[in-house]
């Protein structure tokens, strides 16, 4: 293509590849400071394009053609959720003359800062899903709403906190940094296997001269995760909160605010507003320096609110030594449930938007726009391709339309093992009638199973769907699917495979799936 390529230092790719060579075989960094031995040198003119996921690499290979090259990180049968960067990934990086992720915390947030920081200076690194709307893109946002008896605390961060040199791939840190109360008090996360990794536990102490090591949450910036709540005695219990922004790892944190949170623990006061059900968090804002308690009645100053724990939320201690930092395995303990099992962290939109075809096609164009700016000389090689490909996708849309319009009316309830397919309902015409867990690494809860169990049996619903890579992780929606008499069928979300090779591929799979599933007796 001719143009000039860029570098960290500005030396050549070639150049660089073989001083990261040198310094990485002595231990050191360099010009990609991430980078690996044996970077290979891609010096032939071609513009180099690195995409976090299989799906994206596809749509963006589309659109590049044979004018520029396409490299997935992501393998097409790894989770986009969970998968951890190689030494080869970033090597890729490092090479790159633009990137692509999806955003919204698809992708783990070690993936994002990894792409932010291993390409080279300049390079841009664009994330489809936040950017996708002015391209005509439709979001949604992700509503969790569990059914509880009390309220569902969470923590959540709140904004970027650019005063602070914040970004999109900054951390917030909320410690805990006393408790005034009656008893002791503790917060957790309950994991897949039931292992618990503690927030915070006031019967250890606090440590301000280790930094609260122990007593602190650490959350990506906008974004909220699930926890229990647990207090050994009756009465009103006082948090102390203090909390402060990471902008970038490596660097000092910022401070942000300090702030109180009250429990009342079965017992009353007169607190002005009681918050004792639906969904809230405590919530760290950092563009605007607050800490406050957001949900589903609106945002509320901790210093006039109060978090309800009624009586009957009292239950035994687990017999597990892993629990012993609750007390004695059999006492009793007042506990706010965490609701959702396993480590879950996501943002405020659900970041599967390639279940509908139009977004897409607004993927397609934010590709085609970025990379006729970094690479002009191709621009008409790349309107052509895209134009081509924009015409297959619509084609694509209106061919699943009719073949999901396939299905009797009142058949199109869509139940899954996780909750990624709201886009694809949304456009489609489905309900999305039930799910095991919100998140394909969360172990579902007997609640979960009991209500999926009714949903099943209530709307008569034909078939539920699997992914093929969870067969192994989806037993519990198999043996009730067995129970009933319901078909088990499978169809994809975040990956590619032999089956299913292109996103298009991907996108006919399923709707053929639904549609023969959904359809049959």
């Amino acid at each position: 293509m001719g143009h000039a390529v860029s570098t960290r230092w500005g030396l050549p790719k070639s150049l660089c590849a073989n001083v990261s060579t040198v310094l990485l075989a002595a231990g050191l960094t360099g010009c990609a400071a991430a980078g690996g031995a044996g970077l290979p040198s891609r010096d032939d003119g071609i513009t180099d394009v690195v995409a976090s996921t299989p799906i994206i690499a596809d749509i963006a290979r589309h659109v590049a053609g044979d004018a520029a090259r396409v490299t997935a990180l992501i393998p097409n049968t790894a989770d986009p959720h969970t998968y951890e960067l190689t030494l080869r990934d970033v090597r890729n990086l490092a090479n790159a003359d633009i990137a692509f992720s999806n955003g919204l915390l698809l992708e783990q947030q070690s993936v994002l800062r990894t792409m932010d920081n291993g390409v080279v200076p300049g390079t841009e690194v664009v994330a489809l899903a936040d950017v996708a709307a002015n391209q005509g893109a439709t979001v949604i946002p992700l509503v969790e709403n569990m059914a509880l008896d009390t309220v569902w605390l969470g923590l959540r961060a709140q904004g970027i906190g650019a005063r602070h040199g914040g970004s999109a791939h900054s951390e917030v840190h909320l410690s805990v940094t006393d408790v005034e109360g009656p008893g002791d008090a503790a917060a957790y996360i309950t994991g897949t296997f039931g292992q618990p990794e503690i927030f915070f536990n006031s019967r250890d102490g606090f440590d301000a001269s280790r930094g609260y090591e122990g007593d602190t949450a650490t959350l990506p910036v906008d974004a909220h995760t699930h926890m229990s709540w647990s207090f050994s005695k009756p009465g009103t219990y006082t948090l102390h909160l203090s909390a402060s922004l990471v902008p970038d790892e490596g660097k000092p944190p910022e401070h942000i605010a300090d702030q109180t949170v009250r429990f009342n623990v079965g017992t009353e006061d007169g607190a002005s507003k009681k918050i004792d059900s639906g969904h809230y968090d405590v919530a760290v804002n950092a563009d605007d320096n607050s800490i406050n308690l957001v949900g589903d009645g609106g945002t509320f100053d901790p210093k006039s609110a109060v978090v309800s724990v009624p009586n009957q939320t009292l239950q035994p201690i687990p017999g597990d030594p892993n629990f012993r930092f609750l007390g004695t395995a059999g006492d009793e303990t007042y506990l706010l449930p965490q609701a959702v099992l396993g480590k879950h962290v996501h943002g405020e939109l659900d970041p599967h938007l390639w279940h509908n075809a139009k977004n897409a096609m607004a993927y397609v164009k934010v590709i085609r726009d970025k990379l006729i700016a970094v690479d002009p000389e191709h621009a008409a090689d790349y309107q052509q391709n895209a134009g081509a490909y924009l015409d297959e996708l619509d084609r694509l849309d209106r061919d699943i339309k009719r073949k999901i319009g396939t299905i009797p009316e009142a058949r199109r309830h869509l139940v899954t093992a996780h909750d990624g397919y709201a886009y694809f309902a949304d456009a489609y015409g489905l309900d999305v009638a039930g799910f095991v867990t919100p998140n394909p690494e969360i172990e579902p809860s007997t609640r979960d199973l009991v209500s999926l169990t009714r949903t099943l049996e209530n709307l008569k619903v034909p078939a539920v769907f699997i992914e093929p890579t969870m067969a192994g992780r989806t037993r519990e929606l198999q043996q009730i699917a067995d129970r009933l008499g319901v078909n088990v069928c499978q169809i994809r979300s975040d990956i590619l495979d032999d089956t299913a090779p292109t996103y298009v591929d991907l996108m006919r799979t399923n709707a053929e799936s639904m549609a023969d599933c959904l359809s049959s007796a």
